[in-house]
């Protein structure tokens, strides 16, 4: 999108009050091929040109897509030169306050260029081509790619195509393509060229160090985007005939054109002296070394070098040596000939690597004068931490060191020679060598023997395997009587501690049970002191019953809590020392044994206080036939259980299905702390009665009911009328009234009790 898009009258009042100081380039497309090329591009008498043509579009009005471009006092990086479009030259001028969108399906593409981008469907082309004989064996020229398509999401995607196509003259070789970013076969394009784009369809940046600018809308030109100025360059051969074909193209689409614009007077046919040699390129000589400049010329030609601007005195020859800093130019008069050419090469040397000399101390068990070094360990020292040198290697001698060859291919166990001197070299990113010594000597183990460091299973699991903390268990005693500067690191093996593999960690865990050696290394710094092998032994403790016990202690009375006899020592929490105590109350108590070798076992008692209950009430559900029940209810601290009259027990405090009768409720501590009983009883009536003399069912009565006090039934017929009132004492009712048999039928009762509660029911007189 253009910058005209964004709002206009604010853009409108900005380049109204900046007309007086923007300038844009001005475009003449009146010139023909042949001037172009002679009047405009090429300005050396170093090359003959020749077979001059442009193709193009010729618009309505006669305008062209070709012509000739003036900065005209704006900031446009070339004075002048030739523009080529896929639109009208003319509406490259700025500022750049409108789409360049134009052209047609009926303007061709070109093959030429379609070969070259492995592309198709290419419209809109301009192509300017010449054929030109160079004196020298190189040409180069300057350009600068713009583009509508440098906007929004489009450089991921989009982009319209250029090539500089090369070759000898009349010949069926295939075109080398020149428009290339520099140390690479990419062509340079919109999508090959660009910064990060943001958003969800945005991409990665492309070769952006070439990327010039997103042009705000009072630029010189009238593109949305550019690259930086390119130069493209090809190798050729002096006095054969080249043909050169310059030529863009809309690519698959009319739509966001583009234009290439070439220096004037940059066609420039010269001497190539090879690459610059730079440390911001990453490709600078290193110190002592040297490059030689060839600029050789076919033909009866005349040298002069130069340093610095300045000819260097005497060098006159085709070939110059480089051996320090400077910009080197060389001038070159072709066969005596109005033909200078010239070539120019930067050339930049990076400072040596300074390494640091260093010596290492190895330890020497057997005391025969030879040991194994770890080299590495010296990697960091030698090159002073320094995190731009790498490839620490080591030789036996300063020869190989210098030549690069019979390094030590095994450093990290290097066994000394009777010379006992090495050389070390290391490199820059420029691959730039330095140069350290390197002395090896020769250490008497000074350590004396350790004695065997005894330890406890701490673990849960008694297996002779635990951690220890060699620190502070075993740190100290190898220590002893060095000065505090020495540090000890331990290995599994004598051979890991000479050459400092795999150092064991502080938090060791054996891993042979009950007993084992590791090797502790004394060092100051990186030399050895002196290697002690350290025998551990893991003791184990493991007395039986001695998990956590839960006990419990009756309200009132006290416990004795004990473990085994026969420990080196007891530790109670309540500062007691023998293998039993007394507790009285409830609480954890834990007590502490040791055996002889100081490994110890805790215990944990769990007393928990426990009572026998109270019965605060028993709840009686009955006069309901089967279906009577009991439930108790207690206070207390115990755990309980429930019976009645002491036959079955069970963890429910009630009872259902009961029939008529006297119980003793039994109520147990499951602790051991006692049982409580209450007599209680379950009542029902019968259903009815035969009042007939024959001493079976002759009167109705309610058994047991003696021993609810103060009891009061009253017995009605089914009318209401109140036959008979009985109390707990009464024997019970004969089926008289007034000494009246009364006929057979059904009766009801009410039964008040001395708690207030009511029991209403029926039964029948059966004669």
């Amino acid at each position: 999108m253009k910058f005209l898009f964004y709002k206009l009258t604010v853009i409108s009042i900005f380049v109204f009050c900046n007309t007086s100081i923007a300038q844009n380039i001005v475009v003449d497309d009146t010139y023909s091929a042949q001037q172009l090329v002679e009047n405009v591009l090429v300005n050396s008498p170093c090359a003959t040109v020749s077979n001059f043509s442009v193709s193009g579009d010729t618009f309505s009005n006669g305008a062209q897509s070709y012509g000739f471009f003036s900065y005209s006092g704006s900031d446009f990086p070339f004075t002048n030169g030739i523009v080529l479009s896929t639109s009208r030259a003319s509406r490259t001028e700025g500022p750049n306050d409108n789409l360049i969108d134009e052209g047609s399906a009926s303007w061709q593409g070109d093959f030429d260029l379609e070969q070259a981008l492995e592309i198709n469907g290419t419209f809109n082309a301009t192509a300017l081509e010449f054929d030109f004989t160079p004196l020298t064996s190189k040409i180069s020229f300057d350009y600068i790619f713009a583009s509508e398509e440098y906007q929004g999401t489009a450089p991921c995607q989009y982009s319209d195509g250029f090539a500089f196509l090369l070759k000898v003259a009349g010949s069926t070789d295939d075109y080398q393509n020149l428009a290339l970013i520099p140390g690479s076969t990419t062509p340079v394009k919109v999508t090959t060229v660009h910064p990060e784009i943001q958003g969800s369809n945005g991409c990665q940046a492309e070769n952006e160090t070439f990327f010039g600018s997103y042009n705000n809308s009072i630029h010189p030109i009238n593109f949305n985007g550019q690259t930086i100025v390119m130069t493209a360059e090809a190798n050729v051969t002096p006095g054969i005939t080249y043909h050169i074909k310059l030529v863009i193209a809309d690519e698959e689409n009319i739509r966001y054109d583009s234009a290439i614009f070439l220096g004037g007077g940059s066609f420039d046919v010269g001497v190539d002296l090879g690459t610059n040699r730079l440390i911001a390129t990453q490709n600078p000589l290193c110190p002592g070394e040297n490059v030689v400049l060839d600029a050789t010329q076919s033909g009866s030609n005349t040298y002069q070098w130069f340093k610095d601007g300045l000819a260097i005195t005497g060098e006159t020859n085709p070939i110059y040596t480089v051996i320090d800093d400077g910009f080197y130019e060389v001038e070159v008069s072709i066969n005596s000939s109005t033909c200078v050419a010239k070539g120019e090469i930067t050339i930049e040397y990076s400072t040596a690597p300074i390494l640091v000399n260093q010596t290492i101390s190895q330890c020497d068990i057997n005391s025969d004068g030879i040991t194994n070094y770890n080299l590495s360990v010296l990697n960091s020292l030698i090159t002073n931490g320094d995190p731009q040198l790498g490839n620490v290697t080591y030789y036996e001698n300063l020869s190989d060191a210098q030549l690069g060859v019979n390094s030590i291919t095994n450093p990290t166990n290097y066994q000394n020679l009777s010379t006992n001197q090495l050389i070390a070299t290391a490199s820059n990113n420029f691959g730039c060598i330095g140069f350290a010594s390197i002395d090896l000597q020769i250490s008497i183990n000074s350590v004396p023997a350790i004695a065997p460091i005894s330890t406890c299973d701490l673990d849960a699991t008694q297996d002779g395997l635990t951690s220890i903390d060699l620190n502070s268990t075993v740190t100290p005693t190898i220590l002893s009587g060095f000065p505090s500067s020495y540090t000890v690191s331990y290995y599994a093996n004598e051979n890991d501690a000479i050459l400092n593999n795999n150092p064991l960690n502080n938090s060791f865990t054996n891993t042979t049970p009950n007993q084992q050696t590791i090797y502790g290394k004394v060092v100051d710094g990186i030399n050895c002191i002196g290697i002690a092998p350290i025998q551990i032994n893991i003791n184990t403790f493991n007395p039986s019953n001695f998990d956590d016990e839960t006990v419990y202690l009756c309200n009132g009375n006290s416990i004795i809590l004990s473990v085994a006899g026969g420990f080196s020592s007891y530790d109670w929490s309540n500062g007691e020392t023998d293998n039993s105590i007394i507790a009285t109350t409830s609480g954890t108590y834990s007590v502490t044994v040791s055996d002889v070798n100081g490994c110890e076992k805790t215990k944990n008692f769990n007393v928990i206080l426990s009572s026998s209950a109270t019965i605060t009430d028993v709840v009686v559900n009955d006069f309901a036939a089967n279906n009577n029940s009991i439930e108790v209810i207690v206070t207390g601290s115990g755990i309980y259980e429930y019976s009645l009259n002491g036959i079955n027990y069970q963890t429910s405090p009630f009872f259902s299905g009961l029939s008529p009768n006297a119980y003793t409720v039994f109520v147990k501590d499951t602790n051991q702390c006692g049982i409580v009983t209450k007599v209680v009883y379950v009542l029902d009536y019968p259903r009815f009665f035969t009042p007939n003399g024959d001493g079976i069912n002759d009167v109705w009565r309610i058994k047991r009911i003696q021993f609810l006090d103060n009891a009061l039934i009253n017995i009605f017929d089914r009318f209401g009328k109140l036959i008979i009132s009985l109390n707990q004492d009464s024997i019970g009712w004969n089926g008289k009234y007034n000494e009246t048999d009364l006929p057979s039928t059904d009766y009801w009762f009410v039964i008040t009790l001395n708690n207030g509660k009511t029991i209403r029911g029926n039964f029948s007189l059966k004669r």
